[in-house]
């Protein structure tokens, strides 16, 4: 707004001021009194454009921007803890509260899931502590342990939200009210949730006062078990079905589940360029794939149905230094587009691009 309001131009302006006849030019005592001057309100103004900008929610920094948030009781999502499945042996030994070192990271164990079997939160927040395998190293010696092995993320851990996460919601908030347990509120709560990536809500979907909720992780990926028995019993614990004892409204009957994860299937016919083949293309090509397949999952939320596009596929993989042409592609034996379930996201299958 105030982008013209430059030193030369309030020089300018002030000089207009000053009767003919007087010197004026640079290096008269009536310049040199005035510049002082016009340098100060120049960076005033400039100022003044950063203060409006910090103003309003759609060019606010971080930090102002969560201000205007907390005015709607909009707070930025802090980093949470990874919890991974920790596999050991002997069965017999009790680990509970012992900790572990996995490449930089700590971990301890934090529940018992089975002889044997525990969770394993992550000491340091985000999700650098998503590690899917690894071998743990007991920090304090662990009398008669044997193997120690990390075996998958039960609840992934999240970074602290993104600035422009954090704005969409704010605006999100304008747009739609959450009240009393209707859609709006059922998706703000499960998405403020550990772990949780997306949903969908279903409402009334087998009877009067009953409601689905479907969820993927925060990895974009089928839940595991645990995240969803963790958002069931935050939403509307088994043991106490309707009687209002988490967030859904008393008389609501909520399930929760996972969507999931639908292999498909690649076949084309590929022309390599001269001194390549599949063998040195393949790692480029399942990267492609799985990166296109995670951006359909990132939209899974907003999307009533998810489309697996065959010149997407076809077009990326073209793109490889080693790749000359495609064609005659199949997804799932089909030549046509694939269209996935409201609870299904793509994952990769098998390749054949000879």
């Amino acid at each position: 707004m105030y982008e013209n309001m430059t030193f030369d131009a309030i020089m300018n302006r002030m000089l207009e001021r000053i009767p003919t006849g007087i010197d004026k030019r640079e290096g008269s005592i009536i310049y040199d009194a005035l510049a002082p001057a016009a340098a100060e309100m120049s960076i005033m103004y400039l100022e003044m454009d950063l203060l409006l900008n910090e103003t309003f929610a759609d060019t606010a920094s971080r930090e102002y921007l969560i201000h205007r948030c907390a005015e709607r009781g909009i707070l930025p999502e802090e980093a949470t803890n990874a919890v991974l499945q920790g596999v050991f042996t002997p069965t017999t030994i009790d680990l509970l509260g012992q900790r572990f070192n996995c490449e930089s990271l700590n971990f301890v164990c934090s529940e018992q899931i089975e002889p044997g079997r525990y969770k394993l939160k992550c000491e340091t927040a985000g999700e650098v502590g998503n590690i899917t395998v690894g071998t743990l190293i007991p920090i304090n010696y662990i009398e008669g342990l044997e193997s120690a092995q990390i075996m998958g993320i039960l609840i992934p851990g999240e970074d602290e939200e993104d600035t422009e996460v954090l704005r969409s919601r704010y605006f999100a908030s304008l747009d739609t009210q959450p009240f009393g347990g209707n859609v709006t509120d059922y998706k703000m709560i499960t998405n403020a949730l550990n772990g949780v990536g997306g949903c969908k809500v279903y409402p009334v979907w087998n009877g009067g006062g009953t409601v689905k909720v479907m969820i993927i992780d925060a990895q974009y990926k089928p839940p595991s078990q645990t995240l969803i028995d963790s958002v069931q019993s935050a939403l509307d614990p088994v043991d106490e079905v309707g009687k209002g004892k988490g967030f859904a409204p008393i008389g609501h009957i909520v399930t929760v589940v996972g969507a999931e994860a639908l292999p498909i299937n690649i076949e084309m016919t590929v022309t390599y360029r001269t001194g390549y083949g599949y063998a040195s293309a393949a790692a480029s090509i399942n990267e492609v794939i799985d990166n296109y397949f995670a951006e359909i999952s990132k939209e899974w939320e907003s999307s009533e149905s998810s489309i697996v596009r065959v010149s997407q596929i076809e077009s990326r993989i073209l793109e490889l230094d080693d790749v000359l042409d495609v064609q005659n592609t199949l997804l799932n034996g089909s030549d046509r587009n694939l269209v996935l379930g409201d609870d299904e996201l793509p994952t990769r299958g098998t390749f054949n691009g000879a």
